[in-house]
């Protein structure tokens, strides 16, 4: 719960401390729309993914939708990041366009969107469970992703 707890930091030590004890490999945050602190990530380094609706770096934050509707872009989409220190600037996993017919409303954009959402971060979860995905030796911006055979 996000409630009971002093702080962010508190709140965080807290799921850290819960999420070591059950041994969790993977910390897959999905409509979360907390930041998490540095410590927490610092403690989880490279094993927090995130799943956000927008092409990051385009349309970071809350409402990467509604961002998008009101700058009038032809395309937006998802993208699936491990989580660093930032807000939604971490390393890139996957990513996959949604195009945006001029005639669509915001709900018809959300359903396209979590449509993909549905499809990427699944894939991409799988991809890390069995050893596909890993952060670059020379450039910690950069995730090498090798399908096994």
């Amino acid at each position: 719960a996000r409630d009971g707890y002093p702080d962010r930091e508190a709140r965080d030590s807290a799921m850290a401390d819960w999420i070591e004890s059950t041994g969790a490999e993977l910390i897959a945050l999905a409509g979360y729309m907390q930041l998490v602190s540095s410590g927490f990530v610092q403690r989880f380094r490279n094993r927090i993914v995130n799943v956000h609706p927008a092409l990051l770096p385009s349309f970071p934050g809350l409402d990467a939708i509604g961002q998008a509707i009101k700058q009038g872009v032809k395309v937006t989409g998802v993208t699936v990041h491990f989580v660093d220190e930032g807000t939604d600037t971490g390393p890139v996993i996957s990513q996959t366009a949604v195009e945006v017919p001029a005639n669509w409303d915001r709900e018809e954009l959300e359903a396209a969107i979590h449509a993909v959402e549905h499809q990427i971060y699944p894939e991409a979860i799988g991809m890390i469970a069995r050893g596909e995905v890993k952060i670059a030796d020379d450039d910690p911006r950069k995730v090498i992703v090798t399908p096994r055979k």
